[in-house]
């Protein structure tokens, strides 16, 4: 009985102990945090309150460290301490929905609010023809540049093969594209085959602040930052273009913007520039009606339709980036959401694929019948937006086209449906008409604003219907050196092209040319072509060599969705085709009997051309 006593006394003096501790605990960390980041760090435990370590070890006198010089401590400072790691790590992953490359930690937050044309800085250089976020970012910005070269081996050996030809010398480049890693990768190329190169930004959320930085700091005039403001980004065009002593002589545009720009407020400029070459459905848009118009006084090139750029950056960089713009500013879980994807081209297709793998319940919006029977073929319903804008969860635009999704389908949106555009332009999502007094605006992330109803419901709209992929996250390295590669290619076609080779008009890249591109990136992959034997090029018509498709030849056909060869819909299309021309050919025959043989010829030439 004494000895049972004696255990319940001793069990209560322990958990009365435990007690005391647990209640210090806020208390001892607290200490031990003031100690750890004061300013002497000399300072003796036995000099702190006591009752902060109660059962806490002794802890070791900190010495501070002797430097033999200023300059070995400056290069001790340029490295974090654990707690500064800390921070840096917690403030990477805070700003997560940024793109990679932001690094909001590197940037000195004091200047954040400091609009850059208000800033008077200067590179090692000594120059100040530059318009960028902080030059100071520079170093970063050279170490994302070296990480992207990495990944972009075609293109810096299209860089080392031409460089001792500079067949660029002489030309005047000035470009609007996005300013990210790949890019300036793509603007050192065309500068060591002998380019001057002025750049500014085609998005006013892409732009890489660090990229842009180590671009002016090699000397290329750079005119652009994350976040500009729409007068910003015109006044960077302008910038750009309108310099005293330099006059721009070849144009690199993603978009059309430049190109309008030039065109409107430059014509003289414009009239004297030898070549242009897009990349967006937007711009190559653009450059067609002014062609159409009879405007067009200069030789295009339409890098958008090229095979390299359709079934490579619409599809593949695409299939991967939709995902990781989505997951980085809203942590959706795509299984089991229901998705709509308005449009079915090289965007389209590969976005679905991305977000069918992962379980979600796509289906497609449509316009043209050729499209929208791959989709079905493909396994997606084909829907009007209107039919099935209240189940959606999430919205995604990739048409190219204006008002795809208008107020009103917005306004029929569920409670947190997501709201996003994978194409061009900002002008998709009818944007515009949400900036009224009756709705609420909310930033809750970087490029992530709830747009609030009266009612309370909250529509997620990302980086305000621009450019998701670029403006919440990064894309594939690799893709883009295949982009980038053709660029370069056609730039250096166009300005070395003889006189009268090119008219007036908009040209797509040749054949011949989308096959060496696709070649320099075979060695990635250690894939080896197989060569033709002289018999078998002759049996074919073909130059060893290549071309191997002829200039009208589409990769993307219909019929190599069919998941069998000589399936019965396969063969129901190819009948149809023919009865079709036939019908054609013999309505032509009873309307112009005397013109029989051109008739004919038109009809076989259309079917080719199709």
């Amino acid at each position: 009985m004494t000895e049972a006593v004696v255990d319940s006394k001793t069990e209560v003096k322990q958990a009365t102990k435990y007690v005391k501790e647990t209640e210090n605990v806020a208390e001892k960390y607290s200490v031990l945090t003031v100690s750890k980041n004061s300013s002497d760090v000399n300072m003796n435990v036995g000099e702190m309150p006591s009752a902060a370590f109660t059962a806490v070890p002794t802890m070791k006198t900190v010495k501070k460290i002797q430097f033999a010089n200023t300059e070995d401590k400056q290069e001790f400072s340029k490295y974090p301490t654990k707690a500064g790691r800390r921070s840096l790590s917690r403030s990477i992953s805070q700003s997560s929905t940024d793109s990679y490359s932001s690094a909001a930690s590197y940037t000195d937050s004091s200047d954040d609010e400091t609009s850059p044309r208000d800033k008077a800085q200067v590179n090692t250089q000594g120059s100040s023809d530059f318009c960028v976020k902080n030059i100071k970012q520079a170093e970063f910005g050279r170490r994302e540049i070296e990480i992207a070269e990495q990944d972009m081996s075609a293109l810096v050996s299209l860089r080392k093969r031409a460089q001792g030809e500079k067949p660029l010398a002489g030309a005047k480049i000035v470009g609007c594209t996005h300013i990210t890693a790949q890019t300036a990768v793509l603007i050192e190329t065309l500068v060591a085959l002998g380019a001057q190169c002025r750049w500014t930004a085609c998005n006013i959320y892409s732009t890489q602040n660090e990229v842009a930085a180590a671009l002016a700091e090699t000397g290329v005039p750079v005119f652009a930052w994350k976040g500009e403001s729409e007068d910003d980004f015109w006044w960077c065009i302008d910038r750009c273009v309108n310099t005293e002593g330099w006059q721009a002589n070849m144009i690199l545009d993603d978009g059309g913007d430049l190109t309008h720009w030039v065109y409107k407020k430059y014509p003289n400029v414009f009239k004297k520039v030898r070549g242009i070459v897009e990349e967006s459905v937007t711009g190559v848009h653009r450059l067609y009606q002014l062609s159409k118009a009879g405007k067009l006084s200069v030789p295009a090139m339409n890098v958008n339709d090229s095979v390299t750029k359709q079934k490579f950056d619409n599809l593949y960089c695409c299939r991967e980036s939709i995902l990781d713009g989505l997951k980085r500013t809203t942590d959706i879980m795509f299984g089991g959401k229901q998705v709509v994807v308005c449009g079915y081209g090289e965007v389209g297709k590969g976005c679905c694929t991305a977000l069918k793998a992962l379980g979600a319940i796509v289906c497609i919006t449509e316009i043209d019948p050729i499209c929208a029977l791959q989709a079905c073929m493909d396994g997606y319903r084909v829907v009007k937006l209107s039919e099935v804008i209240r189940q959606m969860d999430v919205v995604i635009t990739c048409t190219g086209n204006k008002n795809v999704v208008t107020r009103e389908q917005l306004d029929r949106m569920k409670n947190g449906c997501i709201v996003c555009n994978m194409g061009h332009s900002n002008t998709e999502i009818d944007v515009a008409s949400l900036r009224s007094p009756e709705l609420t605006w909310e930033r809750v992330r970087s490029q992530v604003d709830h747009i609030i109803w009266p009612d309370g419901k909250r529509v997620i709209l990302l980086a305000e219907g621009r450019l998701l992929n670029l403006s919440c996250s990064t894309v594939p390295t690799f893709v883009l050196s295949i982009t980038a590669t053709t660029q370069a290619l056609a730039l250096i076609e166009l300005f070395n092209a003889p006189d009268g080779r090119y008219k007036q008009d908009v040209y797509l890249l040749p054949k011949k040319m989308d096959e060496y591109v696709a070649s320099l990136h075979l060695p990635n992959f250690d894939a080896h072509l197989t060569e033709l034997s002289d018999e078998q090029a002759k049996y074919m018509g073909l130059n060893k060599n290549g071309p191997f498709k002829p200039n009208y030849y589409r990769l993307v056909s219909l019929c190599s969705v069919s998941t069998r060869a000589g399936s019965q819909n396969e063969f129901s299309m190819n009948f149809s085709r023919s009865l079709f021309a036939l019908f054609t050919l013999n309505t032509l025959k009873n309307l112009l009997p005397k013109m029989e043989s051109i008739a004919s010829h038109l009809v076989v030439k259309q079917q080719f051309l199709k």
